[in-house]
């Protein structure tokens, strides 16, 4: 399967996507997303400049990834090795429930760190909220380094924040 751009003919599929994966995520006690994250803004948003790519099969969207500069203003926080660099952001990365466990997480996440070399990105940073142990891990697992903790409004639990030097 290959990762490519989702197209703005496909945004009700992939809000559908990720309220089926928010409603898995709250079965399993994991509440880091509700109604209003990620909501249809954002992901159309995500569409239109470009920045939202996803793997597919059988015209059902799998799994996503967001890539951009866009940093939250609660990394100034945080110390980061690539202070003077350009990272890029990744976000919302996901796989629909009935696909997990096969790697296409590790997938899209390699999408990200190929698409940062592409594209002159000195580093990658992302947050992740801290009980989801499975992406946790996986970030883990792919070489990220956590740099600290941040808390948004309204969530029951802090973001790790990671980074990986590319």
């Amino acid at each position: 399967m290959e990762i490519q751009a989702i197209e703005l003919i496909e945004l009700k599929a992939v809000i559908r996507f990720y309220a089926e994966i928010t409603a898995d995520l709250r079965r399993k006690g994991i509440n880091q997303w509700d109604r209003f994250y990620p909501n249809r803004f954002i992901v159309k948003s995500d569409i239109i400049k470009g920045h939202l790519f996803g793997l597919s099969t059988d015209k059902k969207i799998i799994g996503a990834v967001a890539v951009d500069t866009n940093e939250s203003k609660k990394y100034r926080e945080l110390k980061w090795e690539d202070e003077d660099g350009k990272p890029l952001m990744i976000h919302r990365l996901a796989v629909h429930p009935d696909y997990q466990g096969k790697g296409y997480g590790k997938q899209l996440l390699q999408f990200a760190e190929d698409y940062s070399l592409r594209n002159g990105f000195s580093s990658i940073r992302l947050d992740v909220f801290s009980l989801n142990s499975g992406a946790v891990k996986m970030y883990e697992q792919a070489g990220y380094q956590e740099r600290g903790m941040i808390r948004f409004p309204f969530r029951s639990a802090p973001y790790k924040c990671f980074e990986k030097i590319v």
